[in-house]
């Protein structure tokens, strides 16, 4: 079940405890993609608050919200990046896009399997994909008063194995939202000290949250290519003479 896309607007820009989540996984994004310069970025569910970074330079950047969600404009005061689309078909041609950021959206969906699809549909050839899922294991998953309460929540072998059935080659995985999920303002004051302390803690147990990178996977022809020889033509007729009809 999605979200609505108010409530994850008011949490992630309207709230101190959203902020300290939305810096916290766009740093680690910014680790694995840290420019886009001439590419065409796209983010699915709620993933304005990651593509800010590349507006500048990449050559395209598209927010795809899914209907059962709702859509929102974005950037404010810019022209409008965002658009509201079907959960399983996107109206963005295949192979159109470089990297994509899934935010709300794996975990909430309806026909994860489908959706996975599309996504791999949508990557060119050499694209990369980033899923941010919530820790299972984490105290983020735990609290409903976050968005990362919602949903299904992974283990990193759980989300490997699901992009693996899909034609996904997982390539590295990151932690990220060490912070307590407190509104607490001693909490929210210390986020900086405890992100970086969560680096050097358990991150499968420590972490509100997981990003995987993934590549797509392109099947080439299987099998052996096997050659084979024509045999030669037999000459058994090779000499005879072209029989000449008699007259009548």
């Amino acid at each position: 079940m999605h979200l609505d896309v108010l409530d994850l607007r008011n949490f992630y820009y309207r709230t101190q405890l959203g902020r300290v989540a939305q810096r916290a996984i766009r740093d680690r994004l910014l680790e694995f993609w840290p420019e886009a310069k001439g590419q065409t970025v796209a983010g699915y569910g709620f993933a304005t608050p990651l593509l800010r970074p590349y507006l500048r330079d990449a050559r395209r950047v598209m927010a795809l919200m899914p209907g059962e969600q709702g859509v929102v404009p974005w950037p404010s005061g810019q022209d409008n990046h965002s658009v509201l689309v079907e959960e399983t078909l996107w109206p963005v041609p295949t192979g159109m896009v470089d990297k994509l950021a899934c935010l709300h959206g794996l975990e909430t969906s309806n026909d994860s399997g489908r959706l996975l699809d599309e996504v791999h549909r949508i990557l060119g050839p050499g694209g990369r994909a980033i899923f941010v899922v919530p820790n299972r294991a984490g105290l983020w998953a735990r609290r409903d008063g976050t968005p990362f309460g919602f949903g299904r929540p992974y283990s990193i072998t759980q989300l490997e194995a699901q992009l693996k059935a899909h034609g996904f080659v997982p390539e590295r995985y990151r932690a990220a939202l060490f912070t307590p999920p407190s509104h607490r303002r001693f909490w929210i004051k210390s986020s900086n000290f405890w992100e970086k302390a969560g680096e050097k803690l358990a991150t499968s147990l420590a972490g509100g949250v997981f990003m995987l990178e993934a590549s797509k996977q392109v099947y080439g022809s299987g099998g052996e290519t096997v050659k084979r020889r024509r045999a030669a033509p037999l000459k058994v007729l090779e000499g005879a003479v072209s029989p000449t009809p008699k007259p009548a």
